[in-house]
């Protein structure tokens, strides 16, 4: 599961998480974030401003203010503001994230 390299011209953030890899497009009031994320990736819980996700293609589990589910390709997630989220993905996942705070990453 791969991004186009088109979107990989763009700069590639810093995540603090092994077996991710993000690739931003910012403005004065937001940040997109497409993401790669590898099989077996854990991301620890954590908060941050609102976030908004879209699943392009694999799955991921996300477990959002204390309740999970599994999204898949197609679908989308909101994270408010401040809320407690965490993230487990057993198959891979491509996904594109909106972020309120432009300078998140």
């Amino acid at each position: 599961m791969r991004l186009p390299d088109e979107l990989k011209r763009n700069p590639e953030i810093d995540v603090p998480v092994a077996g991710i890899r993000g690739w931003k497009v910012g403005g004065p009031s937001g940040l997109v974030v497409f993401f790669e994320i590898a099989a077996g990736t854990v991301v620890p819980e954590h908060a941050h401003c609102f976030q908004w996700g879209f699943v392009i293609d694999g799955e991921i589990e996300l477990t959002i203010g204390g309740q999970g589910r599994v999204y898949r390709r197609g679908d989308s997630y909101v994270v408010p503001d401040g809320v407690s989220h965490s993230a487990r993905i057993d198959r891979g996942c491509l996904a594109m994230d909106y972020f309120s705070d432009p300078q998140r990453y």
